[in-house]
């Protein structure tokens, strides 16, 4: 489910969930046991499996597993975005693929984000289901016109995500892990005590957003409402990808 490993204190995590390491329940918590385990790391680097990063959601997931489902993944997932987000080590992430909604957060609340194919954005709203307070907030941390892609939920290639400040670089396939760890090196060799304090003083506003959490309760109801699960069901059932 994650693949694990370590170099010279730096922790490789690699997605490798099913064929397109979809986010649920059980991945969500092995990626809070990976990220907990990692808290004596110098870096950690967060990639995935083949041609795919992660693809988000598992929304077939959600409409099998209706309200109760929801109700128990959705606060998961807030608490491990957090979690993410608020690591105070370096954290690089190698986007091998598509990395959308879910798995486009999962880079944006990375410290470096590299991308080396696929398609990255949040079309959260495209398939209409709102934000939890995290997702917008890491949003708006990581992405310079953020409004733009949270509003028309655009997905685009490394090119132009790296010219619209999403990534920050566009690596070769076969050289994405080398250079995620190369990175993840550099950061570390800054003296731990400054490199915390910086990146905790950067993201101290957007902390400060999630951790009110805004209206997620309002999110997480409309999420879990009868409605909404079958407006889920029928965009599924239409010519769409199964993922959010």
């Amino acid at each position: 489910m994650i693949e694990r490993s370590e170099a010279d204190g730096i922790v490789t995590l690699r997605l490798d969930h099913g064929k397109t390491s979809a986010l649920d329940i059980e991945l969500v918590e092995a990626l809070q046991r990976e990220l907990t385990a990692a808290a004596g790391a110098r870096a950690i680097v967060l990639t995935g499996t083949g041609s795919i990063f992660c693809a988000g959601v598992d929304l077939n997931r959600v409409v099998d597993g209706g309200p109760d489902y929801v109700k128990h993944f959705l606060p998961l997932l807030r608490d491990v975005l957090r979690q993410l987000f608020a690591m105070p080590m370096p954290v690089v992430a190698a986007a091998n693929g598509n990395a959308i909604a879910g798995g486009a957060l999962l880079v944006y609340a990375s410290d470096l984000r590299l991308m080396s194919g696929g398609r990255i954005g949040s079309p959260e709203l495209v398939l209409g289901v709102p934000f939890l307070t995290v997702a917008l907030e890491i949003l708006r941390f990581a992405v310079p016109r953020a409004q733009q892609f949270a509003l028309t939920g655009r997905t685009v290639p490394p090119d132009e995500a790296l010219a619209a400040g999403l990534i920050d670089e566009v690596v070769a396939h076969d050289a994405l892990l080398a250079r995620a760890q190369e990175l993840a090196s550099q950061l570390a060799a800054v003296p731990e005590p400054s490199f915390r304090l910086a990146k905790a003083q950067l993201r101290a506003p957007a902390m400060a957003l999630i951790s009110h959490n805004g209206r997620d309760a309002e999110a997480l109801a409309a999420w879990s409402s009868p409605s909404m699960l079958e407006h889920i069901r029928e965009y599924l059932a239409g010519d769409h990808d199964r993922t959010n």
